[in-house]
């Protein structure tokens, strides 16, 4: 892994709207991670596709992965993208939760962003049985996907 300077990563978690792209400026010290956003991969697809289009090259990580750039210590913010925002929490893509407690915990900022999908709840279950058009999966093997998980607003402060 690269030599990554401490709190020099912006993380990207869920498909954002494409609003979102047209202000975002990274410092020229920081890097862009994008989480993959599994079972279809669409956040790594769309988010790194507009970010090339801004001229910036990011990196396309597993989301399992940000637990580790936290205990490093090298993000710097945590963007989530977000469908429902009350006082009492938010409505994010599938994934938000983890970023948001582990930034609580390592006390890094979070900052909302639209999703660029609206009340998509539950995906195809195929998605989760399959990669790329091969079923991973034995036949019989069930699959539920969840799209959207909510986020409490503890985490967000």
């Amino acid at each position: 892994m690269r030599d990554y300077k401490t709190r020099s990563i912006v993380l990207l978690q869920g498909v954002l709207a494409d609003d979102f792209f047209k202000t975002f400026k990274p410092a020229k010290t920081t890097s862009v991670f994008v989480l993959e956003g599994r079972p279809d991969l669409s956040a790594g697809k769309g988010n790194s596709a507009a970010l090339v289009r801004k001229g910036i090259i990011p990196t396309v990580i597993c989301d399992n992965m940000a637990g580790f750039l936290f205990f490093k210590g090298l993000v710097k913010e945590a963007v989530l993208a977000c469908q429902f925002v009350d006082k009492s929490g938010v409505l994010c893509d599938m994934g938000g939760l983890i970023p948001a407690v582990l930034a609580k915990r390592h006390k890094v900022s979070v900052r909302l962003a639209p999703a660029k999908h609206k009340a998509r709840f539950l995906g195809n279950p195929e998605d989760i049985l399959s990669f790329e058009g091969k079923r991973t999966a034995p036949k019989g093997v069930h699959g539920y996907v969840p799209l959207v998980e909510w986020v409490p607003a503890k985490y967000l402060k």
